[in-house]
């Protein structure tokens, strides 16, 4: 079978509604959350069910990402938000999922234990049907980079969804990690869902005193005290530092709505310039083409004209914090 076909090349949704309750990570908010079948051309949209008398829908697009501080978060013309759905929305695009309305009674999505692991075994558990409608693809023709001091992003034209994360946490048990991968259902599932979120000791202290990470614990990520890992069953998996940076990136490129034909390569990516490179790669659609799965598995040479309506970079509203000026600190803890 050619790799490209491990794709669903029609829209998916979910067979029955599913439910999970848990705690965010930030907020310590204990939240019911409901996902629900959609659909065709629905998309990811959260609804905050406590929330009443104003606009509780918020779709899950790049364009109404409006903080990266400690995690995502995506809000609406009402300023009400829906924090850390990166972990989430990585499951979400692993399990090739288009359409689902996701209800929600709190502020922030239940952390689990820190990765997409069980969200997405809560898909496999209930399945997903495949709809009538093809699955739209987004074709890179052009490289598109951003750099933030030593940080950078390039998209780079390919036939396959691909993507290559290297970090570097000098002086810690985490080093520099490389890892490469094609991003094709099964492969997400088997080698990227199952790592966790990590922080450093150092930082917690500063980080509670603000009212952060208050739902955070060693249940739900790694904790590096220096060159030590402090949690009892150690890692999960080689390089399982990288393997979750991996996971945010497909997580908030999620946010796109649809799978990226290129090659993503990113050195000490974080939320900030994620959505920066979104932002860029949407201001300049001569670089790239709305195609479908399909055609990308049949005629992988096809060239479209940019789609009109796909929201552009003007659609976007400003970041709470459009570049990651955090403190090292969050940045470290929040990972």
């Amino acid at each position: 079978m050619n790799i490209l076909q491990a794709q669903s090349v029609r829209q998916r949704t979910l067979k029955n509604a599913i439910s999970y309750v848990g705690r965010g990570l930030h907020s310590a908010c204990r939240v019911t959350m409901t996902i629900k079948p959609a659909e065709v051309d629905h998309g990811i949209v959260f609804v905050r069910k406590d929330v009443h008398g104003v606009d509780n829908r918020i779709p899950a697009r790049w364009c109404n990402t409006v903080d990266t501080r400690l995690s995502t978060v995506v809000g609406n013309q009402d300023d009400i938000r829906v924090a850390t759905v990166e972990h989430l929305m990585a499951a979400i695009y692993g399990c090739g999922i288009d359409n689902a309305l996701i209800e929600i009674d709190g502020p922030e999505v239940p952390i689990v234990d820190g990765s997409a692991e069980p969200f997405v075994s809560l898909f496999e558990q209930t399945g997903t049907v495949q709809q009538d409608q093809p699955r739209k693809a987004l074709r890179i023709h052009r490289p598109i980079r951003i750099e933030d001091d030593d940080k950078f992003m390039i998209l780079l034209p390919s036939n396959i969804p691909h993507i290559t994360v290297d970090i570097d946490f000098p002086n810690t048990a985490i080093g520099r990690q490389s890892y490469s991968l094609n991003l094709v259902r099964k492969n997400f599932q088997r080698q990227i869902a199952h790592a966790r979120t990590f922080g450093f000791k150092q930082d917690l202290e500063t980080l509670r005193a603000r009212g952060l990470a208050r739902g955070g614990s060693m249940q739900n990520a790694i904790l590096v005290d220096g060159d030590e890992i402090l949690n009892e069953g150690g890692l999960r998996s080689e390089n399982e530092f990288v393997r979750h940076k991996v996971l945010d990136v497909v997580g908030d490129f999620a946010l796109l709505g649809m799978p990226i034909y290129g090659h993503l390569v990113a050195y000490r990516p974080g939320h900030a310039l994620n959505n920066r490179l979104l932002h860029q790669l949407m201001s300049k659609p001569g670089s790239w083409s709305l195609t479908t799965v399909d055609e990308m598995n049949h005629q992988p040479g096809l060239i479209h004209e940019p789609h009109p309506s796909l929201p552009t970079a003007e659609d976007a509203p400003e970041l709470d914090d459009a570049r990651d000026t955090k403190p090292e600190a969050d940045k470290a803890a929040t990972a």
